[in-house]
């Protein structure tokens, strides 16, 4: 029944509301592990949809068959009303020979289908309905589970036998392993590290691209290798000297036959010296070594070689590389899951330090508190019936705790514009806040010590009264209460003293 344009029409709208749907979800709020990589699974579903509307919208727009051109040349040709007509008697007849009562003949919009598809999607909280699933080690993408891991690792031969926790932390230092230990078993055991990384990665971060970071590693490896600087694989000098055997310096010898005096054992050993064959009599020795003398390895004949051994020695080069390699993308995928990691090691640390007891109540403290915050998360609203204060982490605090702090008890204050304040403490401390030293501003009286547990208004004027009466009487007046002493020695003060003086009588 579809046209091509509708079809066309349909992608577009898919693809709106796809980037609609992923904008929502990356703004919604995720406050657990579980619910941000749920979150990101379903983003990353979203986004591959996307994709697929897109190559297919573009396969529309390329129009190899042409079905495309002559659908809009029948629309807009000449004899468009008759193909109008036509379409229109094609849908009628489809509706009449279909059942409309049946729910399946009837089209859903598709804001309704994405709708319901987010919500089966947030509803499923089960394992089996889960767009991802994690171990019980793993605790949802928190921690490793490199158990299974660790056991081969141990099993290989010559490593030295550690604990999990050491090898948590050193399971990616594998420059440290010598390199005549890196063998088939080795080998096997860095792939099937690499796989567990490869896979716990996408599965904890679903919208980083893996792929691409094992693409970079391998070309930062293959520029490190051909520089001899990739750690625990240093390069190594190829020459004549580094092959098996004795060197053999030929400028003192002037032909084949004094060579040949040498005898077989040391030909032999010069020869491998060299790379070259070492097969043979004792003359054809003699004359393929002095063939080499004055000419550098490049120059000799390419059939003096010994082919099977280059080719072994290629061989065993190609498979190191192959390991380092392996290795490289290892580095690479230890660095980014850095956090998992530090996490799994004190996890792993606090429980070894628990009791069997002890950690069948941690587990199931642990069930709890998920039920818990899945039941808060479906509410929305936190159950307060005695509207008792929010702690730090947005609960009510516990009731015996609102009565140890007086916080059912209110305090009024006349002078801060009969502002009540909660519990003992915040009264005591508002004594020295802005609103209560702005009301003594006010009334004209400073905020001292005196004032303290002053909360009236008439209280605070007696108060202030009293105090300016105490300091007048308090206030020292010279007249009365400086002293002088006449030469007699006698004490008077300085009233009486000028009385006298003026009148001459000291």
């Amino acid at each position: 029944m579809e046209t091509i344009l509708e079809d066309q029409r349909r992608l577009h709208e898919e693809r709106e509301r796809l980037i609609d749907l992923q904008t929502k979800e990356l703004l919604r709020k995720k406050p657990t592990t579980k619910e941000q990589i749920n979150s990101d699974h379903l983003v990353k579903l979203l986004w591959d949809k996307y994709i697929e509307s897109t190559s297919n919208l573009i396969n529309f727009y390329e129009d190899n068959d042409g079905l495309r051109k002559k659908e809009i040349q029948l629309l807009s040709g000449p004899n468009e009303y008759s193909e109008f007509n036509s379409r229109l008697k094609s849908i009628i007849t489809y509706h009449k020979k279909s059942n409309l009562s049946d729910s399946a003949n009837i089209s859903v919009p598709m804001s309704i289908e994405y709708e319901n598809l987010i919500k089966s999607i947030q509803s499923n909280d089960d394992d089996a309905g889960a767009l991802v699933n994690f171990t019980d080690e793993e605790g949802f993408g928190k921690y490793l589970d490199l158990n299974e891991l660790y056991q081969k690792y141990i099993n290989l031969k010559g490593v030295d036998k550690i604990n999990y926790i050491a090898y948590l932390s050193t399971y990616d230092h594998l420059f440290k392993m010598p390199r005549e230990r890196k063998n088939q078993d080795y080998t096997r055991y860095l792939q099937a590290l690499f796989n567990y990384l490869f896979d716990y990665l996408q599965r904890v971060k679903p919208l980083l691209d893996v792929s691409n970071e094992v693409e970079q590693a391998k070309v930062e490896f293959q520029t490190r290798w051909l520089e001899g600087t990739f750690p625990g694989w240093p390069k190594e000098t190829t020459g004549a000297l580094t092959k098996t055997g004795a060197y053999l310096d030929l400028s003192s010898y002037s032909s084949w036959e004094e060579l040949a005096s040498l005898g077989l054992d040391r030909l032999k050993s010069a020869l491998m010296a060299l790379g070259l064959k070492c097969g043979g009599s004792l003359q054809e020795r003699a004359i393929r070594l002095f063939q080499t003398k004055g000419k550098r390895l490049q120059d000799l004949d390419p059939s003096l070689f010994a082919k099977s051994q280059n080719s072994k020695s290629k061989e065993l080069n190609d498979k190191h590389k192959d390991i380092a390699e392996l290795e490289a993308k290892v580095y690479r995928l230890a660095e980014i899951l850095g956090p998992q990691r530090n996490a799994t090691i004190e996890n792993v640390q606090r429980k070894q330090a628990l009791t069997p007891g002890e950690r069948e109540q941690e587990e199931e403290a642990e069930i709890v508190a998920e039920e818990s915050e899945e039941e808060e998360e479906d509410d929305g609203i936190i159950y307060n019936p005695k509207n008792l204060p929010l702690g730090w982490d947005g609960k009510p605090i516990p009731y015996w705790l609102y009565k140890l702090h007086g916080l059912n008890l209110y305090y009024n204050c006349e002078i801060c514009g009969n502002h009540k304040y909660r519990g003992p403490k915040a009264f005591q401390r508002h004594f020295s806040e802005w609103r209560h030293a702005h009301g003594m501003r006010c009334l004209g009286i400073p905020n001292t010590a005196h004032f303290a547990n002053i909360t009236l208004i008439e209280d605070a004027v007696q108060l202030w009264e009293k105090l300016r009466v105490t300091r007048e009487t308090d206030r020292f007046i010279p007249d009365n209460q400086e002293e002088y002493e006449d030469s007699h020695g006698n004490v008077l003060n300085k009233k009486t003293y000028d009385d006298l003086k003026r009148q001459g009588l000291l």
